[in-house]
């Protein structure tokens, strides 16, 4: 699995990065050197499994709300297996989240072979959502001492920028100007598409809408852009998802590592860490930690080798007449 993991080094040297993660060791029987999870993080897993049983009921709503973005209340099943985890969905979802809720979900074989859809029934479409923002915006009102105008804030999203980042005049307004412009909810349907100015400018923030949304279902209020580009035909995005995270850095943070593009939902975060923590999350994060003591285990191993190394070598250069300060 090597090269299907994308294991530059090869299995076994990336297994000895986290030695508090995986066990190797050789089974004399069988002539042969295996691999496991160590005991700590086979306790992590079981944690996260148990969480995610534990909120299967708010799993179910988010893949409802997922599919209620969609113009045909309906995605393509491979584009759901791409979410899975950032969705909190169980393993095992096909049965216990699509089958074991047949009155919610159902399975279509779609026009290409070997492929499903996955839609809501009939009696759940017309069910009626409240996207987060609204929840938030809700909250900004009802604040004690509130000084924001309703009109101001009727179609506003938050909006928040690292430390340190200056922002140009004309920024502030062209953000003041886009906060105000209407625009068709994440649940809404969005009708005849405009090709004016003002029907572009709206497209585009009922795609920030359904992004930002989208970020709000996940775990970790975070996905990679390659997943979340699957989604753009279902939820009728006719713009470059990735242009769309650079345009408003005020609400999204684009991590790249490598080929790796990672988009957070910037209000979620606060110092790095989730600000509205949840129980797979609290999981994931000492996995995490795991995954981080190995590599600072490595990091001590090296230098006290560094200076071992140093002081070996010390007596031969001076038995050479060779200057220490070299």
């Amino acid at each position: 699995l090597s090269q299907k993991l994308h294991l530059n080094r090869g299995a076994a040297s990336f297994l000895r990065k986290y030695p508090h993660i995986f066990h190797i060791f050789y089974d004399p029987n069988k002539f042969r050197t295996f691999c496991r999870l160590t005991d700590a993080a086979m306790r992590v897993s079981r944690q996260e499994a148990e969480a995610i049983n534990a909120s299967l009921d708010v799993v179910v709503d988010r893949l409802v709300r997922l599919l209620s973005m969609s113009t045909t209340k309906s995605l393509p099943l491979r584009a759901v297996f791409k979410v899975w985890r950032e969705l909190g969905l169980p393993d095992d979802f096909e049965d216990s989240i699509i089958s074991g809720n047949s009155h919610i979900f159902k399975l279509v074989d779609a026009h290409e072979p070997n492929t499903h859809i996955l839609t809501l029934t009939d009696e759940m479409r017309d069910k009626s959502f409240v996207a987060c923002v609204e929840n938030w915006r809700v909250m900004e009102c009802c604040r004690e001492n509130c000084a924001v105008d309703r009109t101001e804030i009727r179609y506003s999203f938050k909006h928040s920028y690292p430390p340190g980042m200056r922002l140009v005049r004309d920024f502030k307004a062209k953000v003041k100007e886009w906060q105000r412009l209407p625009y068709v909810g994440p649940y809404e349907e969005m009708g005849e598409k405009k090709r004016s100015k003002a029907g572009i400018m709206g497209l585009e923030k009922r795609a920030v809408a359904i992004v930002h949304e989208f970020l709000s279902l996940t775990v970790e209020r975070t996905v990679e852009v390659e997943k979340i580009s699957h989604f753009r035909k279902s939820f009728a995005i006719d713009l470059n998802i990735r242009d769309l995270f650079l345009d408003h850095p005020g609400m999204f943070y684009l991590s790249t590592k490598g080929k790796r593009h990672t988009v957070f939902l910037r209000e979620g975060y606060e110092r790095g860490c989730l600000i509205d923590p949840n129980p797979v999350y609290n999981a994931r994060r000492k996995l995490l930690d795991l995954v981080v003591l190995g590599r600072h285990a490595m990091l001590i191993n090296n230098e006290s080798r560094s200076v071992e190394n140093c002081q070996t070598q010390k007596p031969c250069l001076q038995d050479e007449g060779r200057d220490e300060s070299i």
